[in-house]
């Protein structure tokens, strides 16, 4: 075995470990994004608003995509985004 299968098999349970917490507080973490942006606009007076609000959105769909992997470790395909 290499070092790339080995760390991928000692990778392995943590993944999945992730995932459930991940599903486990999945509401929670958002809030404390949501929290983190505010606070973030708010010391920035507005100035990078819309970059704030895109990296926000980014990273509530990174989470969604951990918390709701299926037991084969893909994630199931993402809907495109609403129309404004």
């Amino acid at each position: 075995m290499g070092f790339l299968d080995n760390l991928k098999a000692k990778l392995g349970p943590a993944k999945d470990k992730v995932s459930h917490l991940a599903q486990q507080h999945e509401g929670r973490i958002g809030q404390g994004l949501d929290k983190a942006a505010r606070t973030v606009d708010d010391k920035t007076k507005g100035k990078y608003s819309s970059k704030i609000e895109t990296g926000t959105g980014k990273a509530k769909d990174a989470l969604g995509r951990i918390a709701h992997r299926d037991d084969r470790g893909t994630t199931p395909p993402t809907p495109p985004p609403a129309a404004p």
